[in-house]
């Protein structure tokens, strides 16, 4: 069978128009961790020891208890370690090139600006912000500053990814006609970040971006209006935050998009019907094995050893060579918008304008 090529995936995406400060070129660029939770400590640190191009040098975190196993393990030194008191200290460290925020999203903003007053370049976990203005606010701060903004967006560094928006650019069946993108888990737990409004959660910031990018990735399209419900099945756990969520998408093209998101139940694929074919894959965005095939018999499946380790060393060159970051800050703040008329088309019950 045929394996579908692998590109350098782009979008209609423009970078922020920044230069970056002139700086000593490193072999790796010096990543400190801001925040020491599951994906920190379980994903990204290890990713870490795998780059080519960067490197665990610093943490920040408000939980000391963690600091000896995090200096022991990565061999972190102490003039390399904070707290959020002082974070800003970290504009006199020449070992830390990239803060990366991996903190609640509610945070994304505060740690995002105090970065690049210091002078750091910044990776942001997504979702992005819990708001536009927030997103905005982050762009504005890091243009300001001369430092780049990246979203750690992992699926579009895939090349399984990268295949369907090459599909998309190329129109190799037509245009698009429909989007089927779904993206959730059964979440246990019940005292949570993803839980708690005033923390950023709710389903939609979270496993709602991968549906959202399934259908504007497929498509190359922005959405330009939406139809949404949101809901929750557990109202004793989710009774500040929506657990499910099903919308609608319409692109200017006339495509149209149907969404799901959810706390709830395990889904991960997505199907698109094109002019004269199909593609489907399931998973769709998974941390690993994501793949797929087309109606034409092309397979989507392009093994991938390490999505976070391909997602920094990317940026990191990126960074290093003064080049277009793939997932810059204005593609966060895309996917926020779409958020925000979601959350407006549910209260409302009608479609809403994007």
């Amino acid at each position: 069978m045929q394996q579908a090529g692998i590109i350098a995936a782009s979008t209609a995406v423009m970078p922020s128009m920044v230069f970056c400060s002139p700086r000593p070129q490193k072999e790796k660029l010096g990543i400190a961790l801001v925040g020491l939770g599951y994906y920190s400590t379980d994903l990204l640190a290890p990713a870490l020891q795998l780059t080519k191009h960067c490197e665990l040098k610093g943490i920040v975190t408000g939980s000391p208890e963690k600091i000896p196993d995090w200096k022991t393990k990565y061999n972190i030194q102490y003039e390399n370690i904070y707290n959020y008191e002082n974070f800003d200290d970290i504009a006199n460290n020449d070992a830390i090139d990239v803060v990366y925020v991996v903190l609640p999203p509610s945070m994304h903003a505060e740690y995002t600006i105090r970065a690049a007053k210091a002078g750091k370049h910044v990776w942001c976990e997504k979702p992005m912000a819990p708001s536009v203005t927030e997103c905005e606010a982050m762009i504005k701060a890091c243009n300001d500053n001369k430092v780049k903004l990246s979203i750690g967006y992992r699926c579009q560094h895939d090349p399984n990814i990268q295949t369907y928006m090459k599909v998309a650019k190329e129109q190799t069946f037509g245009k698009v006609k429909m989007v089927t993108s779904a993206a959730g888990y059964f979440d246990g737990r019940t005292d949570h970040w993803k839980q708690k409004k005033a923390m950023g959660g709710g389903v939609m910031g979270d496993m709602g971006v991968y549906a959202i990018q399934g259908a504007r990735l497929a498509t190359g399209e922005e959405p330009i209006s939406v139809l949404a419900q949101t809901f929750t099945t557990r109202p004793e756990i989710y009774h500040e935050v929506e657990e499910t969520a099903m919308f609608q998408l319409e692109f200017p093209s006339g495509a149209r998009a149907a969404c799901h998101t959810s706390y709830g139940m395990q889904m991960n694929y997505l199907k698109v019907t094109y002019e004269k074919g199909s593609l489907q894959m399931e998973p769709h965005s998974s941390y690993s094995g994501n793949n797929g095939s087309m109606s034409d018999g092309t397979l989507i499946n392009f093994p991938l050893e390490n999505q976070q380790a391909k997602q920094m060393d990317d940026d990191a060159l990126a960074l290093m060579n003064n080049s277009d970051l793939l997932v810059p800050g204005e593609e966060g703040l895309r996917d926020i918008r779409v958020v925000e008329a979601i959350y407006k088309s549910a209260v409302m019950n009608c479609e809403v304008k994007i």
